[in-house]
């Protein structure tokens, strides 16, 4: 029977599904543990420029407030020569400031393409008070860019997934109800598409045009989105010719209700178990095109570039050691996540 039928039926079904969803994925201590843990992760890369950055976050002078981190002002505004942006790292902008106001800094006073010029030995330097992760050999600040680049890598991943995994389960779920012709020249489609040299493609057109993030994600989702049309086929061919999807036909449903509503939930448990590896996929192949020169603009802040900038710096163990951990961290945070989310929508456990 469908999930939708098991519950209509099953004792207690007051609490409601959603809490009973919530209920297992709690019972997942490490999903849920990582869960918390991903959330303060969040809150501290998705507002980077508030955490990180080498502009205030707030000036009083003279009676008047600033706000540097959303809005360019020029040096006039603060007494200065010259009426262009200021710079707040600047002694002589600081003076001014300070002579008839104040600011109110960020925690981390750099952002991503900051330039320590008083660093006082050659890049990279090793982690000190002011650069509580060292710096990069371009000597900017490497927490800053962790933060900004675990940022990049969250948002990119989670989007390519969701659009990969919407078109993928889709498709499956086509092929597999409707079988026959359309089931034989998706597959013979699929196979086609799937032989093309994607890194190989990657290259010649990062060669051609300058990849932006929205570029990037436009080029993995034309091939990532085959991964889950096999599994939710094979589900649906299963689940098509269950009784209740027959008595469905019988009464006049739908077939679009029907897919939706009876043989999609059924697909759904073997689709979430494949998920978490999906997302982690994503996270890894920006990664790895990074770490190749392949992916973001140059300077864009990415785990990949840290990790190949420790390659490049062996006597640097620090720009290495930060990008590993952050790449691992992140990688097992998003599968225990998955596990638990996979846990709390299997219909198997719902009444557990």
């Amino acid at each position: 029977m469908s999930e939708a039928a098991v519950i209509g039926s099953a004792p207690g079904s007051g609490r409601g599904l959603a809490g009973r969803r919530w209920a297992n994925f709690r019972r997942n201590r490490r999903g849920y543990v990582s869960t918390w843990i991903m959330a303060v992760l969040l809150l501290a890369t998705l507002p980077a420029e508030f955490i990180a950055n080498d502009r205030p976050l707030l000036v009083h002078f003279q009676g008047d407030y600033y706000i540097p981190v959303l809005k360019d002002y020029p040096e006039t505004a603060f007494g200065g020569d010259f009426a262009t942006t200021a710079d707040y790292r600047d002694p002589y902008v600081r003076d001014l400031i300070r002579t008839d106001g104040w600011t109110i800094w960020p925690l981390i006073p750099f952002s991503y393409r900051t330039v320590a010029l008083d660093l006082g030995q050659p890049a990279p330097s090793p982690p000190s008070t002011d650069n509580w992760l060292g710096t990069d050999d371009q000597a900017r600040d490497v927490l800053a860019r962790l933060i900004y680049g675990l940022r990049i890598s969250i948002l990119f991943g989670v989007v390519l997934t969701a659009l990969s995994s919407s078109i993928g389960i889709a498709a499956g779920l086509v092929q597999g109800y409707f079988g026959g012709l359309t089931d034989l020249l998706g597959q013979r489609l699929i196979e086609i598409w799937s032989g093309l040299p994607v890194l190989y493609l990657l290259i010649i057109l990062a060669s051609i045009v300058t990849p932006t993030f929205w570029l990037l994600l436009f080029l993995l989702l034309l091939f990532s989105w085959m991964g889950l049309v096999g599994v939710v086929r094979a589900e649906v061919l299963r689940a098509r010719n269950f009784e209740y999807v027959k008595a469905a036909r019988a009464l006049g449903m739908s077939n679009a209700r029907i897919m939706t509503r009876h043989v999609l939930p059924n697909a759904m448990v073997s689709t979430l178990t494949f998920l978490p590896f999906t997302l982690a996929g994503s996270v890894t192949i920006l990664t790895s095109l990074d770490f190749l020169g392949f992916g973001l603009p140059p300077g864009s802040p990415s785990i990949g570039e840290l990790l190949n900038q420790g390659k490049n710096n062996l006597q640097a163990p620090w720009l290495g050691f930060t990008g590993f951990l952050a790449l691992a961290v992140l990688l097992s945070l998003l599968v225990f996540i998955g596990e638990a989310v996979r846990d709390a929508f299997d219909p198997r456990k719902v009444f557990r």
